[in-house]
């Protein structure tokens, strides 16, 4: 997909995912654009044992696999295309993004909900805010939504 804006969205198993998700739809499908989809997996540590670490890690990749396959029946019915998946092996979900956008020069917008509840922006969000949002050498929009955004105010706002 070459040459398409991209809507990055960091699909973790948080409650604001499916709104920072439903965003990127409608804001791709709105402005001819195309949503991947980055999962991060944690490295496993077993130095010991290769063969266990392996293991672990192809387990970890099924996994995120399937998290991401669940989410690409939103993206294709929101949009009529299939999500593009990104999986990175990283110490952080930071790490991750900043990898997958030094990568890729297409995607031009990270697209992250805030989490609700009283228990703070959530983790990345909190990281933006306190170390800025340079990725390397690149310079990358990142669009916050409200993690309780209905699909009212998803439509009347991407």
């Amino acid at each position: 997909m070459t040459g398409r804006r991209k809507f990055l969205v960091v699909a973790d198993d948080s409650p604001e995912f499916g709104t920072a998700l439903r965003f990127a739809c409608r804001r791709a499908r709105s402005t001819g654009g195309h949503v991947a989809l980055l999962r991060v997996i944690e490295p496993a540590v077993f130095e010991h044992w290769s063969g266990v670490r392996e293991e672990i890690e192809r387990q970890a990749r099924e996994e995120a696999e399937a998290a991401l396959q669940a989410s690409a029946e939103v993206v294709l019915a929101e949009t009529g295309l299939p999500p593009e998946f990104l999986i990175k092996t990283a110490e952080s979900v930071r790490a991750g993004l900043r990898a997958a956008l030094t990568e890729d020069a297409d995607i031009k917008i990270v697209v992250l909900a805030a989490a609700t509840g009283g228990r703070g922006p959530g983790p990345l969000v909190a990281s933006i805010g306190k170390d800025g949002v340079r990725w390397g050498d690149r310079k990358v929009p990142v669009t916050i939504v409200p993690g309780d955004l209905t699909d009212a105010e998803i439509a009347d706002l991407a």
